[in-house]
């Protein structure tokens, strides 16, 4: 079955840096979209980044200029790389996707998650 792995999480002081990744694993034919979402405590879920479906890129606006997400298509694979990370980006990123599985055809995924905690 289809599964979203992210890596990368961790512990960053204000102003520093982290990369995420979410690797697709499975009976992939086809992404549709993929990218990243956030949900900081007591706050609701938010996109941060994703490749939309004709493959422009949305970024939420506290996160544009800081923030860029890059995919390697071969291993369907997204990355987010955040730089000048403040405490308001403290969240759990999810990776989401929706992408054509071999067994069960489109659908939506989403990670696990990845907890980034900034420290001020």
């Amino acid at each position: 079955q289809v599964q979203l792995v992210e890596s990368g999480g961790g512990l960053v002081q204000a102003g520093g840096s982290l990369r995420l990744s979410c690797a697709a694993s499975g009976s992939i034919r086809s992404i549709n979209a993929m990218g990243w979402y956030r949900r900081a405590p007591g706050k609701q879920r938010e996109l941060v980044a994703a490749f939309t479906s004709d493959g422009s890129i949305n970024y939420e606006d506290s996160v544009r200029g800081r923030f860029t997400i890059t995919r390697d298509n071969a291993a369907n694979t997204v990355y987010l790389q955040m730089v000048s990370l403040n405490p308001e980006d403290t969240a759990i990123y999810y990776c989401h996707a929706h992408l054509m599985s071999g067994r069960n055809g489109w659908g939506i995924y989403w990670g696990r998650g990845t907890q980034v905690t900034v420290s001020s």
